[in-house]
């Protein structure tokens, strides 16, 4: 089975930009929060047990999940919380899990907001992290969602600390520019990954994929199993 990459970044990073130009060299690529809605479509067991223990209020007129009413109960109960996370991340692992299995190619990328914190870096053979200043990150959450900078900012502090997850990744593409520069680093660190699977040898650091010990360390000793 071929190496699996982890493609993570925060809310406004341009995360879902970088995974179109992987898409676009031609790796297979699997998106947590795609299978996250796939288990909740109607006739999926998950939203019948859903809408069971919260009650119909949680579908629309279509018998689809209403996120924002289910946002709503969850928010401030902690015991819901817990429960549907109980009942979801189970079924969301396996789902993108077998997504996976069936990809093939010189590496498989697992896009995933979340990857640092629901523990998915573990099943990854290198991770990515596509990064922007806090400024920039607040500027881009306000023009597209249409908040404004207070509200930016708390949806991002909701998330892993940027300097927590700079410090947690093995690559890093930096999406301060512009769309053909974030393109041209996709590239380039897609060729190095290719050539690193290929002879099971880390990356060097560069100025664009800037790879931290630890994580070198850790492909090295994974090799060694």
């Amino acid at each position: 089975m071929s190496a699996l990459v982890g493609l993570t970044g925060g809310i406004g990073s341009g995360k879902s930009a970088a995974q179109g130009f992987f898409e676009a060299q031609g790796v297979g690529c699997v998106d947590a929060d795609v299978v996250a809605r796939e288990v909740v479509m109607p006739g999926e067991p998950a939203l019948a047990a859903i809408a069971e223990h919260f009650g119909a209020e949680v579908l629309d007129e279509q018998g689809a999940l209403n996120r924002a009413v289910l946002r709503r109960r969850i928010f401030s109960d902690a015991e819901a919380k817990t429960w549907l996370e109980g009942l979801l991340h189970p079924l969301i692992r396996e789902r993108m899990m077998a997504q996976l299995d069936a990809l093939s190619g010189p590496y498989r990328l697992l896009v995933a907001p979340l990857l640092f914190e629901n523990g998915l870096d573990a099943l990854c053979d290198a991770t990515v992290l596509v990064d922007v200043p806090e400024a920039l990150q607040t500027e881009r959450v306000m023009a597209r969602d249409g908040v404004d900078a207070a509200q930016a900012r708390a949806i991002m502090a909701s998330q892993m600390a940027r300097g927590e997850k700079l410090a947690r990744a093995g690559y890093v593409l930096d999406n301060s520019g512009n769309l053909e520069g974030l393109r041209e680093q996709v590239f380039e660190l897609h060729e190095g990954l290719v050539e690193m699977f290929r002879n099971r040898e880390p990356l060097t650091p560069g100025p664009l994929t800037p790879a931290l010990p630890k994580r070198r360390t850790a492909l090295r000793e994974r090799e060694k199993k």
